[in-house]
């Protein structure tokens, strides 16, 4: 991650689980990642909520063995509490991944929303983010 995606490196963003249903990330607040209000700045949530979900759905890519390329196009948010303390996001969506990949290798761009949650270390509700995401089959040639 820190050649790919080093502001989420130097921001305290890790990925702590994937698998086939579900991605975790987690980011703890700090010093690097803070705004003027003494909470996790917005963007350092957004890198680690599309890090669930973007992530959760280049493993349905590599398991799918199709040569798929995928883009970001879309974002929606909403923030509900301070972000402090370690911040957990997760993104369940491991169905929903699988059918926009089984749909684009059918016929070739498709989009599909998918939802990422913060939690906090209380199990509160911090900030939802969703994203749209295009992939496209590529040609082979």
């Amino acid at each position: 991650m820190l050649f790919k995606l080093p502001a989420a490196w130097l921001s305290g963003v890790r990925l702590s689980l994937i698998n086939d249903s579900r991605c975790e990330v987690k980011v703890k607040f700090k010093w690097i990642n803070q705004n003027p209000y003494r909470s996790m700045f917005w963007a350092v949530q957004g890198m680690a909520a599309e890090l669930t979900t973007g992530m959760l759905l280049t493993k349905c890519i590599q398991d799918s063995n199709a040569n798929i390329s995928m883009l970001l196009v879309g974002n929606k948010s909403n923030f509900h509490k301070k972000a402090v303390g370690k911040i957990t996001f997760t993104c369940e969506e491991g169905e929903n991944a699988k059918k926009l990949i089984n749909l684009t290798i059918q016929n070739i761009t498709s989009k599909a929303w998918f939802k990422a949650k913060g939690y906090d270390e209380t199990g509160d509700l911090v900030s939802e983010f969703d994203f749209e995401w295009s992939c496209k089959k590529r040609n082979n040639g």
